[in-house]
């Protein structure tokens, strides 16, 4: 259930005490003169706002000079809105330097793996490790802190911004010295550490620390698990600046709390965000939608994931846009009903608060033309029509706020050190893409209508009656033994292509593949059968197929089915897919990848055994999402339509929260509309 902390962040700054849905934007008075400020709180009251994001990208604002100070503006508007009861999640204005600091301090600048340095004239020009930028960022939040520890207004925290978005990838000599140190504390020795890296291939052995520097330009392929663990070492770096900015905003006010956005969307990788959770007090999300056939899949499954990094506790989705972004190559503005219906679907997934970039619309800068809450034509708008009804239903849900997602049957694994792994170079393929393997088995189970979470190596697995772990490449003795427990007491454990094939330092597990994961899966393969682009293999009972093939041979013939043979391609007649009974449970292995349709036609067989279906009435499925939030004594059903069709919903319980009345025993939702059911427990 919902944490003090975060009920704070709830009330918002007019102290009411009962838990509610949060409604807001980033909001930067700094852009506008004074004389719209008062327009902008009347405006946020009418929407339905209760808390504001400020301060972000303020730095140069409020310290002109390395001793200059300008919080005049920022008290003002502190005040402003705590008249208004607008609570404040404050910013600690650390994200980009200003030009002052960049000026003295051009050693505070990021480096690529090219050698070029990244100079200042957009955002996030600094380098993680840099201890000058370090002393200089930390002085500022003290300082911040200090003035406005006791401001009523104050509702939380915002460190930084985005962390890692543009510059999670520093090569420079500050880099090179903090990695140092970070693989001293991993390995501990030089023996460990080539040993892990295995600098026996290409004379590669190091006899000193000074001698290893990140992954730079190099002749030809970098080590591996240099690679590998320069990902680690960058996500920690960012992590150790988040956490020594946190410790000032602990020591200063102990009781608000504290967060920092999460970008979980699309190919933002280079941030272990689960590794990051546990220092903050709740997790915040950024989410953009990306145009595309999966779009809004894509989008449930990053509400999903975030929920998952959340450990299914409420979660704050900190920015997303009312309509159009900037940054795409055509930038599509929302049509009538995705505004709401793209905010419900991260609330549907555990969001306790919806918030965007930004509140008014940017007259100058790069993001002048993405969308906001006030968009360029003002209030008189169907975009602020459109938020102020979106903050009328949020009202209307005040009664969801808090409850946890409730765990579904199946589980999908998502693990970053496999996603690091298997994109690196000198692969069997380069075309492998790992969320797009994740993404297709998640929007299977969309148009099949049965419920996921999407889960990491933290949590506990058992909960699940199936588990799909996708390309699951890095699995180290610890997870193989529980993988396989997980199977033996009664889960059904489903993986696929290029799973268990190394463990956490790159070294392949010898004796043939899928390696960690051979014995429990019943099969043995000696070599890939990568496919060329556009090339593709015909299955017995599933495909066509691409990307990737296996020769399989299966080692145990009394407890491993094949469930699909492939019909051509040089594996022709050799199995394709198949499943091993193990204890009271099930493991089964897909060798290549078949795709949304490919694997919607198969799921059903693979969740045969654990006697897995769709929740929804068979002509809903496919069409509506279902996700539920359960509470202490009441659960909430959400109904997202996925079409831009009327869908009737018949057979489930319950009384309409959100959503059109029944009719005829059946609730309708509009094209692309949401409905909230309520039950009792």
């Amino acid at each position: 259930m919902i944490s003090t902390l975060q009920s704070r962040m709830l009330r918002g700054a007019d102290g009411d005490p009962a838990p509610r849905l949060a409604y807001g934007a980033d909001y930067n008075p700094e852009q506008w003169p004074r004389d719209v400020w008062e327009e902008d709180v009347r405006l946020m009251r009418e929407a339905g706002v209760t808390v504001v994001s400020v301060g972000i990208f303020s730095w140069a604002k409020i310290q002109p000079g390395p001793d200059t100070w300008d919080f005049g503006w920022l008290d003002e508007v502190m005040d402003l809105l705590h008249a208004g009861g607008i609570g404040v999640d404050l910013a600690t204005a650390t994200a980009s330097p200003p030009p002052w600091l960049t000026t003295a301090h051009p050693e505070i600048l990021p480096v690529t793996a090219n050698g070029e340095t990244l100079w200042p004239g957009a955002r996030q020009h600094w380098r993680p490790t840099s201890p000058v930028f370090r002393e200089h960022a930390l002085r500022l939040v003290r300082t911040i802190a200090d003035r406005y520890k006791d401001h009523p207004a104050l509702v939380a925290w915002h460190v930084s911004n985005e962390l890692g978005c543009h510059n999670v990838y520093d090569h420079s000599d500050d880099a090179a010295r903090a990695f140092r140190v970070w693989l001293r504390a991993r390995y501990g020795t030089l023996d460990a550490l080539n040993h892990a890296w295995g600098t026996a291939f290409w004379s590669q052995r190091y006899t000193d620390w000074e001698q290893i520097l990140p992954p730079r330009l190099a002749a030809s392929h970098p080590n591996p698990t240099q690679q590998l663990d320069f990902k680690r070492f960058s996500s920690d770096a960012l992590k150790d600046h988040l956490v020594a900015e946190r410790e000032i905003l602990k020591e200063i006010t102990p009781d608000i709390p504290v967060t920092t956005n999460f970008m979980v969307m699309g190919n933002t990788k280079g941030m272990n965000y689960p590794d990051w959770a546990d220092e903050i007090d709740f997790v915040s999300n950024d989410h953009y939608v990306h145009p595309g056939p999966q779009d809004r899949d894509e989008l449930s499954f990053s509400a999903n994931l975030t929920s998952g990094i959340a450990a299914g506790r409420p979660w704050f989705l900190m920015e997303h846009s009312t309509s159009a972004v900037n940054w795409q190559p055509v930038n599509v503005a929302k049509r009538p009903g995705e505004l709401a219906r793209d905010a419900l679907l991260h609330v549907a997934h555990g969001a306790d608060a919806v918030c965007y970039f930004q509140w008014r619309q940017s007259a100058a800068g790069a993001e002048k033309y993405h969308s906001a809450m006030v968009p360029h034509a003002g209030a008189d708008s169907d975009v602020f029509r459109a938020v102020a009804e979106l903050g009328a239903t949020l009202r209307t849900l005040a009664p969801v706020a808090g409850a946890e997602r409730e765990t579904a049957a199946v589980g999908i694994l998502y693990d970053w050190d496999s996603w690091w792994a298997s994109e690196q170079d000198s692969h069997p393929t380069s075309l492998l893409d790992y969320r797009q393997e994740a993404l297709d088995w998640y929007s299977a189970l969309l148009a099949l209508g049965v419920r996921a979470d999407l889960v990491t190596t933290r949590a506990d697995l058992s909960r699940h009656q199936v588990l799909i772990a996708p390309v699951l490449h890095v699995v180290p003795a610890g997870l193989a033994k529980e993988l396989t427990r997980y199977a033996e007491q009664g889960g059904h454990l489903i993986t696929t292509y290029f799973s268990g094939v190394v463990d956490e330092n790159d070294h392949v597990w010898l004796g043939g593949y899928p390696g960690a994961l051979r014995e429990l899966l019943g099969i043995r393969i000696e070599e890939f059968g990568p496919l060329l682009a556009g090339e593709d293999v015909e299955l017995d009972g599933a495909g066509p197929g691409t990307l990737w093939t296996d020769r399989i041979t299966v080692t145990d013939a009394t407890d491993t089915e094949v469930l699909a043979s492939y019909r051509t391609g040089v594996h022709a007649g050799r199995p394709a897919i198949t499943r091993r009974t193990t204890g009271t449970g099930s493991a089964a292995y897909v060798s290549t990848r078949l795709g949304i349709d490919g694997l919607r036609s198969l799921l059903p067989r693979l969740l045969e055994p654990a006697g897995v279906s769709s929740e929804l009435p068979e002509d809903a499925r496919g069409r509506v999402e279902l996700t539920v939030r359960r509470g202490a004594t009441e659960r909430f059903l959400f109904l997202v339509n996925r079409t831009d069709e009327t869908v009737p919903v018949t057979g489930l319980a319950g009384d309409v929260l959100v959503g059109d009345d029944r009719t005829d025993d059946a609730l309708v939702l509009g094209p692309r509309a949401v409905a909230v059911l309520r039950q009792a427990l």
